[in-house]
């Protein structure tokens, strides 16, 4: 295990004014997307469209990144380039999702624990054969009532590190995916609170694997008010819980934050990260890790149909474009009207 080269690809992810690309929706996820466009989901289908994504003009200025479903990095472009090489020749990084998704936690009505843990070494080998050089475990944390237990908390901590771990000994950069979700109708201080003791849980279990921290990267929930809360937070409210959060459980050697997007709009969750990055200097590089906020505007623009193709990546050039702009605090309205 090198951690040196962990540590320079974990910088390379949070490179300033890039962020990563999350491409790594499941068969059936993908599938629900395309079924609202009345589009079959066949392998020729997701590949033809990840094609899209991975070949619209200009959008290694502003992605350092790719996460990629198991599926897709065994795929190639329309031109016979395998997508890991065709990422990494374009000086992108390609990466993977690894976990099996979530699963019911037995003896806990509703709350889940993400498996996959079982054969990961050995995929994680396979996969970095295939040119991965990142990867990535989601947890899921649920709020409502008697919810989360700490059981829940615990467990998936527990296997967000085991796989961070076993990432390196790989040679692969863990992507630490433990996400508060935005279900519900919670307020933005439960979302604090939760938030909280999970990042504390995650971190303890870390060190506990002698996870390097250097050479890996966070990818956490913003802390924000559920979807169906009465009363929602302000977007500088969000800015500001969120850093607070952040400063009190993140320790300064990791080398960046990549947020996750959850049920955010495409359009406020750029907003929120502008705002997030104009609160003064910070240890950690503060990225986005986005799928739904880069990728919803694109499939509404290509809507299965090939003469799309080219609106529909001029979509994702648009939302990276912005999102690169929100990393440095200088994101404005008027990208979007201007565009």
């Amino acid at each position: 295990m090198n951690f040196n080269s962990l540590n320079e690809i974990a910088l390379a992810m949070v490179a300033p004014g890039k962020g990563i690309l999350a491409a790594d929706e499941s068969t059936g996820t993908i599938g629900k997307r395309f079924q609202t466009m009345n589009t079959d989901s066949t392998e020729e289908s997701r590949r033809a469209y990840r094609d899209l994504l991975f070949s619209a003009p200009g959008m290694d200025e502003f992605i350092s990144g790719v996460i990629m479903y198991d599926e897709t990095l065994r795929q190639s472009t329309a031109g016979g380039v395998p997508f890991p090489k065709h990422l990494a020749d374009l000086g992108v990084i390609p990466g993977i999702k690894v976990d099996k998704g979530a699963k019911s936690l037995a003896g806990y009505d509703g709350e889940t624990i993400t498996e996959g843990l079982d054969g990961l070494r050995e995929r994680l080998d396979e996969y970095r054969e295939l040119g991965a050089l990142f990867a990535k475990w989601r947890a899921v944390i649920k709020i409502a009532d008697n919810m989360p237990s700490t059981s829940c908390i615990s467990t998936n901590a527990h296997a967000l590190a085991r796989y961070a771990a076993l990432c390196q000994e790989a040679g692969i950069v863990p992507i630490v995916e433990p996400e508060v979700l935005m279900d519900g109708d919670h307020d933005i201080d439960a979302c604090e609170e939760i938030t909280s003791d999970v990042l504390n849980a995650v971190f303890n279990e870390l060190y506990l694997q002698g996870v390097e921290l250097e050479g890996m990267i966070l990818k956490p929930n913003m802390i924000i008010s559920a979807t169906n809360c009465p009363e929602q937070a302000s977007q500088q409210e969000v800015a500001e819980a969120t850093v607070r959060c952040l400063k009190h459980f993140v320790p300064a050697s990791v080398p960046g934050i990549a947020f996750l997007s959850g049920g955010q709009s495409a359009e406020i969750a750029t907003q929120h990260l502008n705002l997030i990055n104009n609160l003064g200097s910070l240890p950690w590089a503060l990225s986005f890790s986005y799928g739904r906020a880069l990728q919803q505007p694109v499939l509404q623009a290509w809507g299965g149909k090939a003469e799309n193709v080219e609106a529909a990546m001029k979509a994702l050039y648009h939302r990276a474009r912005c999102n690169s702009a929100a990393r440095d605090g200088k994101y404005s309205t008027e990208m979007e009207q201007a565009a």
